[in-house]
């Protein structure tokens, strides 16, 4: 195994790990009414389904697409 095979473990470890702390996190959050982003309202069926959003699914798309 090389150092990069390593590296690729690690990473798909941590990821494991991100995941499963997500799952096991309270739900019940509570959503934003307003984007932090942009001050937007959030629509209620995203707040309701989506626990502890923060922002409006337009900026939520922007802020996937830079990472």
């Amino acid at each position: 195994m090389d150092d990069i095979d390593r590296a690729n473990e690690q990473a798909q470890y941590l990821l494991d790990v991100a995941l499963q702390r997500s799952r096991l996190a309270p739900s019940n959050r509570v959503s934003a009414e307003f984007c932090v982003d942009c001050d937007e309202s959030i629509p209620l069926l995203r707040q309701q389904t989506i626990a502890g959003c923060q922002t409006c699914i337009d900026c939520q798309g922007l802020r996937e697409a830079r990472r």
